[in-house]
Parts: C-alpha cells; sequence; structure tokens
C-alpha cells in the first residue's frame, strides 16, 4: 500500500518546497509572511486531518468486515461533515487573522503580506477540507494509487499556477504572495474533482444520501467518537508549532524565515515514511475488522523498525547537504545560517519521531483513538514545549533545537512502550483458521 503513495507523498511535499521555493524570491519579508502562515494553516489542516482519519478508521473498519453499505454511508455523511467544518474554519478565520498573527509576531510589511494571503486561504478552506477528507476516504479503501495520482495532478497544477499568478507569467496576473493562496486553491479543486470522481463512479461509494437527522447524527457522532480525540491530540502539534515560531521571532524576521523553511524541508525528509504511516491506518483497521491480529503486531514491529533505520540514514544525508539545501531557499546569509544551525541539532531525531506517530496510527487503528491522542499530548505539552522554553531561557536559539532533538527522543521510546503496553493488554481477537480443504 505504501509504494504506490511514494509519487503521491513526494508530490505533496514538492507541492510545499515549491510554493516556498516561489516566495522566497520575492524577498525575505514575502518568506517570513508565508512562515507566519504554517502554524495557523497546519492548525486547522491537522484538525481536519483528525476527522478525516476517524472516517478513515470507520470505513476500513466496515470494508475489512464486508459491509459496504455502511461504508458507503458513513462515506456520504463524512463529506457532509466536512462542508460544515470547513464552512465554519472560514468564518472564523476571517475574522481573526488581524489578532493571531499580531500575537504571533508578524508585523508591518509581513503582517500585511500575512493577511492577504490568509484572506484567499479561508474563503477557499471548503475546497481544501472537503478534499483532504475524499483522500482520507479514498485511503480507506486500499486504493492508494488512486490517492497518488490524484497528488501529482495537483502539484503539477499548482506548479503551473504559482509560476503564472506569483510572477505574472503565462499571460496571467502578478498577484505575488496572494497569487500563491491563489494556486493552492485551484489546484486543491482540480484535486478534489478527480476524488469525488472516483468515489462516485469508480468505487461506488457515494450513491444516494440519506439525510434523515437521526441517519446522519449517528454517523457524525461515530466520526467524531474516533476524529475528535486524534484531532485534539494533533492540533497541539500547530499550537506549539505557534508557540515555537512567537519565541523565534524575537530573533528576527530572519530566523521566522529559516524555521519555514525548516518545516518544508523536513516534511520533504519525512516523505518516506509518511506513506508507510498513510497505510498504516487503513491496514491495521482493516485488519482489526477481519480479526487478523498477527498481521497488525507484524506491521507494528516493521513499520517502526522501518522508521528508525530511515531516520539514521536521511538524518546523516541532511548533515552533508544542509549547506546546499540552506543555499537553495535564501540567499540572505542570516536565513542560511539559522537553517544549518536548525538541521544539524534537530535531524538525530527524526526516526523517534516516525516511531511515535506509528504508535499513534497502531493505536488508532485498534479502536483506542483516546489513547493514541494521550500519546501525541504527552509529547507536546510533556515534552516539546517544557524543553522548548527551558532550551531557549538557557541557550537561546539553540537551546529552543536542542529542546525539539530531546523531545523526538524521547517521544519515540515512549512510543514504542505505550503502544505495545495497550495492545498487548487489549485481546484483539486473533482469525480463526481457515477450514481444511476436502
Amino acid at each position: 500500500m505504501a509504494v504506490p503513495m511514494l509519487a503521491g507523498t513526494f508530490a505533496m511535499n514538492a507541492y510545499h518546497l515549491t510554493n516556498a521555493y516561489f516566495v522566497s524570491r520575492l524577498g525575505t519579508e514575502s518568506l517570513a509572511a508565508i512562515s507566519f502562515t504554517f502554524p495557523v494553516v497546519m492548525f486547522f489542516m491537522v484538525v481536519a486531518r483528525g476527522l478525516g482519519t476517524g472516517a478513515m478508521t470507520l470505513i476500513a473498519h466496515a470494508l475489512g468486515r464486508q459491509d459496504r453499505a455502511g461504508a458507503a454511508a458513513l462515506t456520504s455523511h463524512a463529506l457532509l461533515f466536512s462542508l460544515a467544518f470547513s464552512g465554519v474554519v472560514s468564518a472564523v478565520g476571517l475574522f481573526t487573522i488581524g489578532p493571531v498573527f499580531t500575537a504571533l509576531g508578524a508585523r508591518g510589511g509581513v503582517l500585511a503580506q500575512t493577511s492577504a494571503y490568509m484572506k484567499v486561504w479561508y474563503l477557499g478552506s471548503v475546497v481544501m477540507v472537503v478534499q483532504m477528507m475524499t483522500a482520507d476516504i479514498i485511503i480507506a479503501t486500499g486504493k492508494t494509487k488512486a490517492v497518488s495520482a490524484l497528488m501529482v495532478g495537483g502539484t503539477l497544477v499548482n506548479v503551473v499556477f504559482d509560476y503564472g499568478l506569483i510572477f505574472g507569467n503565462l499571460g496571467l496576473p502578478k498577484w505575488g504572495i496572494v497569487g500563491a493562496a491563489v494556486a493552492t486553491l485551484l489546484s486543491q479543486g482540480a484535486t478534489l474533482c478527480g476524488a469525488l470522481y472516483l468515489l462516485r463512479r469508480r468505487m461506488n461509494l457515494i450513491g444516494a444520501i440519506d439525510l434523515r437527522p437521526a441517519s446522519v447524527l449517528a454517523s457524525w457522532g461515530k466520526i467524531l467518537s474516533f476524529g475528535a480525540p486524534g484531532a485534539l491530540g494533533m492540533v497541539l502539534t500547530p499550537v506549539a508549532s505557534a508557540v515555537i515560531t512567537g519565541l523565534v521571532s524575537g530573533y528576527g524576521t530572519a530566523a521566522v524565515a529559516a524555521i519555514g523553511v525548516a518545516g518544508r524541508i523536513e516534511m520533504f525528509a519525512f516523505m518516506i515514511p509518511m506513506t508507510v504511516g498513510m497505510s498504516l491506518i487503513p491496514f491495521v483497521a482493516q485488519n482489526h475488522g477481519a480479526g487478523q491480529r498477527d498481521r497488525i503486531l507484524r506491521a507494528r514491529r516493521g513499520a517502526m523498525a522501518f522508521a528508525v533505520l530511515y531516520g539514521l540514514f536521511i538524518g546523516a544525508l541532511f548533515i552533508l547537504f544542509a549547506g546546499p539545501m540552506a543555499g537553495v531557499f535564501s540567499g540572505d546569509p542570516a536565513v542560511v545560517e539559522v537553517l544549518r544551525t536548525y538541521i544539524y541539532l534537530t535531524c538525530a531525531g527524526y526516526g523517534m519521531l516516525e516511531v511515535h506517530r506509528y504508535a499513534g496510527f497502531c493505536l488508532t487503528g485498534t479502536h483506542h483513538p483516546f489513547q493514541a491522542s494521550l500519546l501525541n499530548i504527552l509529547r507536546i505539552l510533556g515534552l516539546l514545549l517544557p524543553l522548548s522554553l527551558i532550551g531557549n531561557q538557557l541557550f537561546q536559539i539553540h537551546g529552543l533545537f536542542l529542546g525539539r532533538l530531546a523531545t523526538d527522543l524521547l517521544a519515540g521510546g515512549i512510543g514504542i512502550y505505550w503502544s505495545g503496553r495497550i495492545l498487548a493488554r487489549s485481546g484483539l481477537p486473533s482469525a480463526s483458521p481457515a477450514p481444511s480443504a476436502p
């Protein structure tokens, strides 16, 4: 399931890196502006992802127990839920742009560019959130090739419109940083159209929608019971990112710009393990529905071992090429220096960060979403924020980065122990042996 997703995950990371690269050509202020948007965009996206994970888990579980009608009902109701959620996001976001980004430390021209970008982003959030939900539903079916194709197509659309709308090329208007937001909206819209076609025509998961309030609310309750704990845990990541961005802003605009680029480079670093993680929840959920205990436990062990080995490899690679990578995104020596320091001090924890995530995915797939949420809450509130604040007080910006490294190493170890203990005590059913042939 993971291998076909490689192209799509590469495209998704190229999508974010392309935005950062093109915007960086507008100058350090524009790069800082797009960096300020990152924690806020991430906040809403991880909430949507948490809810999508709830729908994905339930649909995969239904498919595992051969209940296709139940999966189809959940699909339609999940899409309605994403429409309602994104409408709230758009309304709240538009009225809070000024106070939120001022609190994060944006000022002057940086604040003006940040506000212009986010107005378009919020207006297009309905398209983006519904598109994420459709992708999660397709992943639940195990059709990862389809999701990968949609990601690649959306990224190509985004690159074309970024190039055209940011700089005024290809006969398109020159809109600067606003053009980057519009390009994102257009690419997500194209991907959504393709996903809806697949769900309706190829997978038969969208049909006549049961709009009876009792039926819709029952499905929403199930989705929330799985999605809300995950969203609660996941939402702390952008909250922590916002706090850390605020701390970094005290070291100047160049430092904020560097941290924004670092986040996008890390997404690229996690590209391959991300494909494993995206496949792990539906794999575990389908096997849980089918009573295949042994396959779940083998998948957990194998995925975590892979994460550690890959983390060591990519960390060593990033140390070797930190300088050239930093130079690609900025010619400002101050930005380059902060970015190189960040990579040197944090990359050793990449593998254990993925181990922590995989532990949560295994717990969610086996109907322990609250435990998965607690695991993530512990990482953010118990480790990342305290260690970052202490590091900042003791060693300034270097201490912030060391706090992140210590968090990843400790959280990975806790994830291994926690998930193993809960799964061992959960009494997962084992599949009955197949009857022998007569």
